[in-house]
């Protein structure tokens, strides 16, 4: 206790300096807590949205074959998810029963037939867009309240409709299930998320809080070698400096802490793109809660004792400015590794042999970017010695020359300068990687959206009206053959019902045709996998609506017709027989097909098409074929994720440099003082000011660029794509490489000021 009492009358009674110093402990404390709790901030987030989901998802009581025991006395539900622009929207349809039921969280009962209980973003939409009530029926009776929503923006209706327009309905008893059905992110991608999270901020946020607790490192070392020597003890002095640097890690993360519950409260309000939340969402667990104030103190107790070691152990050597211990080459060894995984990888996505066992790549591949990240910090001060080596016995500059010898003796002064900004760079290339991946998921390219509807329970009317909507350019019925269940597997035919001309308004390409007469269609695209030859025939099951059968025989046609689309973005596939409308009775149509309705891809195309369809019938289930609305929200969210570890990732190692040139121009003004009175000009002292930093840089961000490369292409193998490769992001990464270099050199050049003060070398 003694020694802690010691430590903080020293920081107390040791001059404005050194409380300068502690304040910038502090400060980057501070900063770096605050980072830390956003990134630990992020899983109860989605797990707060993801717990009130399930607390409104319909359930019942005792289901017998998927109905509940209570029979016609349960509510009836029906939910229907449709993409609005790249987001879903939600519509619950609820018909009551005579069963007394809780309405669902956020509601203040069940709606009445005729009413309507919206989300808030939802009621916003509705004001801009009136079209938009024709898939909502019904009189706005009030909003849903946050317990019953997953987020602020999301876009949620419940709609009271009777009993008989609802048969379809399921039926139900309660609300309230133990999971969520659409989670707002899958856990494989929140795995992504975590994985890239950890290499962009955790690790330079560690980099980062060791490069303040070891401020003043040369100040501090030299007086606690006095203590030594006045007969303090090894541990003891070891307890000192662990005592200021404890003490400014507990205040960083008090204020950290405070920081990002401002954060928090305001972004919470204004919200990121994509992606929002309550700002009770992001209170921090007790588990968060404990790692800021006891682990950061605990980083910072291990980093200011390791600190302290050479002072308490040569105490003559620090207070003489004994030339330090060179690095050893044991700083390679977590580099060598991590790049033999990465580089392994790669080999094997540049053989075609890429891995398909996705839980071992899911283990090895953060080991590998964690080892590799590491090896770029623990590698930087040999290599620069080395360098700086070479570079001095070649070189006639005076200037360089004095950078170099200085790098020689000191290789780890500018590497608390560089950690950061490589580490920044490094951290720049996965990121690319993971939205390489996420872009090869979401990617949609074809000029033709395709929509598909059920027609069983569709009136021939609806159907009429869906074929004439705006923006509709061509139409088809689908449909399989007929065949006995008892049979089992047997040869079957896909008809799609349509004149030549409405075929060709459905794809993008499409061949000569003669209208009313069958042809078999082909895409050069697809294999042709059909087990059906010209001549065979197959039964199809006709109704009209009134229930009577129609059995109709179609005859596989030898003439074939070439069409061109993205496989499984068309109506059309490989081995379809193309049917004359005249081949069907008028007021028939098969049993269980399908309406296929085409339209341009455009954005507000697809959006009035949708709302046209739910102007028909609301409660018709359409099927944007291509458009997967929950992939588009998650990948928006987890793109808004890793923007935002991306600028505390920048923050990060911007403040890193900060703090460290600041502190380096603490440290190096006896020495920029004596080559001054030695004769050196302003300008050769700035230079070698500039070339101590951004040699050792380019060092490092060569190495970071090159190895981030490697880490970004072995993502991509194992990540499954088609992509390993992306060459069009070089130039950014280069990009960000010359603005750091340019920044650290700007950043060097205040060290050497215009005034000469022989005080700072009076005690040499």
């Amino acid at each position: 206790m003694r020694e802690f009492l010691l430590g903080l009358r020293l920081l107390l009674g040791s001059g404005r300096g050194n409380r300068v110093r502690f304040l910038l402990m502090v400060a980057g404390g501070t900063v770096g807590v605050c980072c830390l709790a956003m990134v630990l901030a992020i899983p109860g987030i989605l797990a707060a949205q993801d717990a009130r989901q399930a607390a409104r998802e319909p359930g019942c009581e005792s289901p017998v074959d998927g109905y509940c025991s209570s029979g016609d006395k349960a509510a009836l539900e029906l939910t229907r998810r449709d993409p609005y622009g790249a987001r879903p929207m939600t519509r619950v349809f609820l018909a009551r029963g005579t069963a007394s039921m809780q309405p669902p969280p956020g509601l203040p009962e069940l709606p009445k037939p005729g009413e309507l209980y919206v989300s808030p973003r939802l009621h916003d939409a509705l004001e801009r867009e009136p079209g938009l009530s024709q898939l909502l029926p019904g009189t706005v009776r009030g909003q849903i309240g946050a317990r019953g929503l997953s987020s602020p923006d999301e876009l949620y209706a419940y709609i009271g409709v009777t009993r008989d327009e609802l048969k379809d309905g399921w039926r139900i008893s309660y609300f309230g299930k133990s999971y969520a059905p659409y989670p707002t992110v899958e856990p494989s991608a929140l795995e992504i998320v975590r994985f890239t999270l950890a290499g962009v901020v955790l690790l330079p946020l560690a980099v980062f809080l060791s490069v303040c607790a070891r401020l003043s490192a040369a100040a501090r070392a030299r007086r606690l070698a006095a203590l030594r020597l006045l007969g303090l003890s090894s541990k003891g002095v070891q307890r000192v400096n662990a005592a200021e640097t404890v003490a400014a890690a507990l205040c960083g993360a008090l204020l950290g802490l405070g920081a990002y519950w401002l954060v928090n409260q305001f972004v919470a309000r204004v919200g990121l793109p994509g992606f929002k939340w309550y700002p009770s969402d992001g209170s921090l667990s007790a588990t968060t809660l404990l790692l800021c104030l006891v682990g950061c103190p605990a980083l910072a107790w291990f980093v200011g004792r390791a600190g302290a070691r050479r002072a308490a152990a040569n105490p003559l050597q620090v207070r003489r400015s004994a030339v330090a211990k060179r690095p050893t080459r044991w700083g390679l060894l977590p580099l060598v590794p991590g790049l033999g995984i990465v580089a392994g990888y790669c080999v094997a996505g540049a053989t075609g042999h890429a891995p398909r066992d996705t839980k071992v790549s899911s283990i090895l591949m953060p080991i590998a970017v964690a080892l590799v990240g590491l090896g770029l910090v623990l590698a930087l001060p040999l290599l620069s010695q080395v360098l700086a080596r070479g570079i001095a016995r070649s070189t006639r500059s005076v200037s360089l020359g004095l950078a170099m010898r200085r790098n020689e003796v000191e290789p780890g002064g500018a590497l608390r300068v560089a950690t950061g900004l490589v580490l920044l760079v490094f951290a720049a290339s996965l990121v690319q990687g993971v939205l390489i991946e996420l872009n090869q998921v979401t990617r949609y390219d074809s000029p033709v959206q395709a929509y598909s509807i059920g027609l069983d329970g569709v009136t021939q009317e609806h159907q009429r009206g869906f074929e004439k909507l705006p923006g509709i350019r061509g139409h088809a019925v689908t449909a399989n053959s007929w065949g006995r269940e008892a049979d089992g597997l047997v040869p079957s035919m896909h008809v799609v019902i349509a004149t030549c001309g409405q075929a060709r308004n459905m794809v993008p390409e499409f061949g000569r045709c003669v209208e009313g007469r069958p042809v078999r269609l082909v895409n050069p695209r697809e294999p042709d996998y059909e087990d059906h030859k010209p001549g065979d025939s197959f039964p199809f099951h006709l109704r009209n609506e009134k229930g009577d059968l129609r059995v109709l025989t179609v005859t596989v046609p030898a003439e074939r017709v070439r069409f061109d689309a993205e496989p499984g973005l068309a109506p059309l596939d490989t081995g379809d027989v193309l049917l004359p409308p005249s081949y069907v009775p008028k007021g028939f149509r098969p049993e269980g097909s399908f309406l296929s309705l085409a339209s341009s891809s455009d954005a507000d195309t697809v959006r009035s098409v949708l709302d046209g369809i739910g102007g028909i019938d609301p409660t018709t289930e359409v099927t944007p074929i291509g458009i997967n609305v929950d992939a588009l929200r998650q990948v928006a969210i987890v793109k808004t994720l890793l923007a935002v570890g991306m600028v505390l990732g920048l923050v990060i190692g911007v403040a890193a440099y900060l703090v460290a040139a600041a502190d380096r121009a603490v440290e190096r003004r006896s020495q920029v003082t004596a080559l001054a009175l030695l004769g050196a000009r302003p300008w050769t002292l700035r230079a070698v000011q500039v070339a101590q930093v951004v040699v050792p840089l380019a060092v490092g961000l060569v190495l970071a660029v090159g190895a981030g490369k490697a880490a970004e292409s072995s993502y991509l193998v194992t990540g499954g794509g088609d992509i390993f490769w992306d060459g069009e992001g070089v130039p950014l990464l280069i990009a960000c490489a010359l603005g750091a270099v340019v920044v650290a050199a700007l950043g060097s050049l205040p060290l050497v000021g215009r005034r000469i003060d022989p005080e700072l070398i009076r005690r040499d």
